[in-house]
C-alpha cells in the first residue's frame, strides 16, 4: 500500500497534512531509487509520523469573568538533527492537520538552514484579535502551564507565528520562568532587552527576498526595477516589502483578511512605515491605507470569485506572504498571463499543487516556502546560539549571517536539483536536500 494511502486511511480529515506529504514524497522518489536502504528502513513511514503529539485543554477567564476553553497543541515531529524548533500559532483556523503540515514542512526547512534544529509546530484555536492585553496574558499563562512540561532549551524551543508576537512570547516566557525557576533560551522571538536577537522580526521577509535575489542572480538579473505583488500585511509581508524597496523593486500590492490594496505609484519606504503603524500599533485594516493615500485602489474579498484579483495585475515577481493555498490554479495562470517571472513563497505552502505545476511547467522561478522563508527560523537558531553564549550580536552581524544562510540554502537546493536531473527545480532540490540530511541522521541513530 502506498504511504500516502496509508496516511489518508489513518487520518482521513487531515487534508493540509496530506498535501504537504504528497509534495515531499513525490519529490524524493529518485532518492529512494538511488538508496534502496532508505525503503528497507521504512524511512517514509517513520518520517511522516510525528515523534510526539501533545493536545491539551486551555481554560482561561476573560475580563468579564467568563470562562472559555480552547485547545492547545504541540507537534514534535522530528528531532534527528537537533531539538524540536518551530512556531506557535494562535488563530481560529488552527487544527491538528494544519499544525502537522507545518511541523512536517519545518523538519526540512530547518535541515536546510545548516543549523542543528529538528522540526515542530504548535499553537491554539484561540484568537488574540480583539482581546485585551490582560486576556491575552491570562490565556498565555494557562497555555504555558501545560506546555512547559514538554519543552526546554535542549528539547523543544518554540517561537512565534501567526497571532504570536513579542507580547505573547513575553507572557509565555514569564510563565515558563516562574514554573521552572530558570532563565533559559526556551523561546525565541523575545524582546531585545531580555535575550532577543536583532533582525529576528525582519528575518522571514528579508530572507525570502534574499532568496529571490539569489535566484535572479543565476540569470545575471536583479530586483532593480521589478514590479512586485505581495500578499499579506503582517510581519513577513511588511519586511519583505521593506527589503524589496531597498533592493530597488517596486511593490504594488498588500492585503489582509478583508481585502487588498493596489498602489500603481508603488508602496515606498514612507508608505510601508505607515502600514506598519496601522497594523502593529493601531491593529487597523488595510483599507485604511486609502485614507492616507487616496490614489490607491482597494478591493474587498469576493467569495463568488474563484481567483484572487490581487494576483491579476501586470508584474514581474510575486511574493505570497499571507497564508496556505492562497494561490490556486487560476491565480497562477493569471500571474503567467501578466508576465510574472518569479514566485517566492514567504508564507508556508501558499501555492496549491496545481499552481506549482503551472510554475514548473512554464519554467519560471518558483521558490518553495521551506527554502525561501527559512530565514525566520534561521535567525531563531542564531538567537538560541546567542542565548547559550549569553551574547548579543550586532544588527549587521546577524544580517550578514542571514544572507550567508539564505545563499547556502539556495546553493544547496540548486545542487540537489542538478544531482537528480532536475536542474533549476527548487522545489525538488529543497525537498531532496532536506530529506537526505534528516534521513542520514535518523539512520545514524538507529531505530528510535
Amino acid at each position: 500500500m502506498d504511504i500516502l494511502d496509508v496516511i489518508k486511511a489513518r487520518d482521513p480529515a487531515q487534508r493540509e497534512f496530506h498535501q504537504a506529504v504528497e509534495e515531499v514524497v513525490g519529490s524524493v522518489q529518485p532518492v529512494l531509487d538511488r538508496y534502496p536502504e532508505f525503503r528497507k528502513a521504512a524511512i517514509l513511514e517513520r518520517i511522516t509520523e510525528p515523534e510526539r503529539v501533545i493536545i491539551f485543554r486551555v481554560p482561561w477567564m476573560d475580563d468579564q469573568g467568563q470562562i472559555h476553553v480552547n485547545r492547545g497543541f504541540r507537534i514534535e515531529m522530528n528531532s534527528a538533527i537537533g531539538p524540536y524548533k518551530g512556531g506557535l500559532r494562535f488563530h481560529p483556523s488552527v487544527t491538528l492537520s494544519i499544525l502537522k503540515f507545518l511541523a512536517f514542512e519545518q523538519v526540512f526547512k530547518n535541515a536546510l538552514t545548516t543549523l542543528a534544529m529538528g522540526g515542530g509546530k504548535g499553537g491554539s484555536d484561540f484568537d488574540p484579535k480583539g482581546k485585551s492585553d490582560n486576556e491575552v496574558m491570562r490565556f498565555c499563562q494557562a497555555f504555558m502551564s501545560e506546555l512547559y512540561r514538554h519543552i526546554g532549551p535542549d528539547t523543544d524551543v518554540p517561537a512565534g507565528d501567526i497571532g504570536v508576537g513579542a507580547r505573547e512570547i513575553g507572557f509565555l516566557f514569564g510563565m515558563y520562568k516562574k514554573l521552572r525557576n530558570e532563565f533559559t533560551g526556551v523561546l525565541t522571538g523575545k524582546s531585545l532587552g531580555w535575550g532577543g536577537s536583532l533582525i529576528r522580526p525582519e528575518a522571514t521577509g528579508y530572507g525570502a527576498v534574499y532568496f529571490a535575489a539569489e535566484m535572479l542572480s543565476t540569470r545575471n538579473d536583479t530586483l532593480e526595477g521589478k514590479k512586485c505583488l505581495v500578499s499579506g500585511a503582517g510581519n513577513v509581508a511588511q519586511f519583505a516589502v521593506e527589503k524589496i524597496i531597498e533592493l530597488g523593486g517596486k511593490v504594488l500590492t498588500m492585503s489582509d483578511s478583508s481585502g487588498y490594496i493596489f498602489d500603481e505609484e508603488g508602496i515606498d519606504a514612507k508608505k510601508i512605515a505607515f502600514i506598519r503603524r496601522l497594523k502593529n500599533v493601531r491593529r487597523g485594516r488595510i483599507k485604511e491605507y486609502l485614507e492616507k493615500y487616496p490614489q490607491a485602489e482597494y478591493a474587498g474579498i469576493d467569495q463568488a470569485l474563484d481567483y484572487n484579483p490581487l494576483w491579476d495585475h501586470p508584474a514581474d515577481c510575486a511574493f505570497p506572504c499571507a497564508t496556505e493555498n492562497e494561490i490556486n490554479q487560476k491565480d497562477a495562470q493569471n500571474l503567467m498571463n501578466n508576465g510574472v517571472m518569479l514566485t517566492c513563497e514567504g508564507a508556508n505552502m501558499p501555492c496549491t499543487p496545481e499552481a506549482i505545476d503551472i510554475f514548473l511547467d512554464k519554467k519560471i522561478f518558483y521558490a518553495p516556502g521551506k527554502a525561501a522563508n527559512a530565514g525566520g527560523v534561521a535567525v531563531s537558531g542564531l538567537e538560541m546560539a546567542q542565548n547559550s553564549m549569553r551574547l548579543a550580536w550586532t544588527r549587521e552581524e546577524v544580517d550578514n549571517r542571514l544572507k550567508t544562510i539564505m545563499r547556502s540554502i539556495h546553493s544547496t537546493c540548486l545542487e540537489a536539483s542538478e544531482d537528480f536531473g532536475e536542474s533549476g527545480n527548487y522545489m525538488i532540490g529543497a525537498n531532496i536536500a532536506g530529506f537526505v540530511k534528516v534521513v542520514n541522521a535518523m539512520l545514524d541513530q538507529g531505530l528510535v
